[in-house]
């Protein structure tokens, strides 16, 4: 075992004893779970695997070995010497990892987001004295007044929403915030201190290029905090302190739900952190918080319109190319939305900056060509209805996602979604569901496997 070296997680199975498994881990090749079950004992990579089987689970660490009979389990180390691990106790409901009425959980966990917003929330938010409220929170005011800048780091789906939090951050918080692609983080040699907050986004918290980031920030000296949804996830250990996403099992491969859970979360951390530095007054505190109340009830009606998807993607789910465009805090929604449709439709689609268009892409603007561009009501709104104007001389069609109440758009737009109008801050939560919708009714027509789209897995654990 000492001459076991890299990351990687191995069980072995020895055909003369088949009552008897043994699990390692080494290094951050991903979970191993431990399950205690009433009358069986179980190894898995990660917790949905085995809910509803057991109620007390443990997750070996680094150079950690459990041997597991039908009975019990025995942990020790790689190097031969023993070790005692206390099991925690399962809370999540085998009920939320079922279907239920849905034909895929893909469209059930997009239905569930206005509940993730609710649970996001909870004992988090005072909206009787108008602050948010993070329970135990890692910094005093004087650390977050001390800090120097932020660095937020994820992959996939949580980058876009590590994107997301850049914006809320900075304007909250006045901190100037980085975000990195945690793979290319760790080989970069970044300049970090005691004076950086880094902030890990993860949907499963046991992707490995994101925990490597995560050992290499702490190692030198950072402080840490991770926004995850899975409890007790490595992510969670490495880091100092966890805003819990709270959505409940996720287990279409496509992020959808904790995409809009880690928004929220970001957005609490950054009023949290604008609290604490002073750098957002009450007046402004008070407005955010109100409409943070009434998020969920606009993000519901925003997915309440099925029938609308569905011609949408009968009409666009024979095109094999599309771009999708936003400006400012809405970029990053359009590289979501590129990014599903990639994703569960298998078109190859494009998340870009509209300003960057005519530097290159609109060459590729023909009427076979789509483009999804996000036209919400905020300081680029002027700016977006030009580059749709010039997608439309060069005959593109667009689908535009656009404020509730905006009568102009018709004009640009072939079609148009419409989102309650809401503060730019939180305009990517309601924003990003058209996109989501959009991809899957796609999908689902062109026959696609929405759930399990081929290549790809929930966690990823190998580099």
């Amino acid at each position: 075992g000492n001459e076991l070296t890299g990351a990687q997680v191995i069980v072995v199975l020895n055909k003369d004893e088949p009552d008897r498994l043994v699990g390692m881990r080494i290094g951050h090749a991903g979970g191993l779970a431990v399950g205690y079950g009433a009358d069986a004992m179980y190894l898995a990579s990660d917790l949905p695997a085995i809910v509803g089987k057991v109620d007390q689970v443990v997750y070996l660490e680094h150079r950690e070995v459990a041997t597991i009979t039908r009975t019990g389990v025995k942990y020790g180390k790689l190097d031969g010497t023993s070790l005692e691990k206390t099991p925690l106790t399962v809370t999540q409901d085998p009920a939320a990892a079922a279907k239920g009425p849905y034909r895929h959980f893909m469209l059930k966990e997009i239905m569930e987001q206005p509940e993730t917003l609710v649970s996001a929330l909870r004992d988090r938010v005072d909206f009787q004295a108008m602050q948010v409220t993070l329970p135990d929170f890692l910094l005093s005011a004087k650390e977050a007044t001390e800090l120097e800048r932020v660095v937020v780091i994820g992959m996939g789906t949580s980058y876009h929403s590590a994107q997301v939090g850049r914006t809320m951050i900075e304007r909250l918080a006045r901190l100037p915030v980085e975000v990195e692609n945690a793979a290319e983080f760790r080989y970069r040699d970044p300049v970090l201190n005691a004076s950086t907050l880094v902030v890990s986004v993860a949907q499963s918290g046991e992707t490995v290029d994101t925990l490597v980031a995560m050992a290499e920030a702490k190692r030198r000296k950072a402080r840490l905090i991770t926004v995850c949804n899975v409890p007790g996830a490595e992510a969670t250990r490495i880091a100092e302190y966890t805003i819990q996403i709270n959505a409940g099992p996720e287990i279409a491969v496509a992020s959808t739900k904790t995409l809009v859970g880690s928004m929220v979360c970001l957005f609490l951390l950054a009023l949290m952190l604008g609290q604490l530095r002073g750098t957002v007054n009450s007046g402004e505190r008070r407005r955010l918080i109100e409409e943070l109340a009434s998020l969920p009830e606009s993000l519901g009606g925003v997915l309440a319109n099925g029938p609308a998807y569905e011609e949408l993607a009968r009409r666009y789910a024979h095109h094999d190319h599309f771009f999708v465009l936003g400006r400012g805090i809405t970029y990053p929604i359009a590289m979501e939305g590129a990014l599903k449709l990639k994703e569960i439709s298998y078109i190859h689609a494009e998340g870009y900056q509209a300003g960057e268009m005519k530097h290159g892409p609109i060459a590729l603007i023909d009427k076979e060509m789509p483009v999804i561009a996000i036209v919400l009501k905020d300081r680029l709104y002027d700016k977006m209805m030009s580059n749709i104007e010039e997608v439309r001389a060069r005959d593109g069609q667009v689908l535009a996602i656009a404020t509730l109440g905006d009568e102009a758009i018709h004009e640009k737009a072939r079609d148009v979604l419409f989102v309650p109008a809401v503060s730019e801050l939180l305009s990517p939560i309601l924003a990003v569901a058209p996109l989501q919708l959009l991809a899957y009714h796609i999908a689902v027509r062109r026959g696609c496997d929405v759930d399990q789209p081929r290549n790809l897995a929930k966690t990823v654990t190998v580099e």
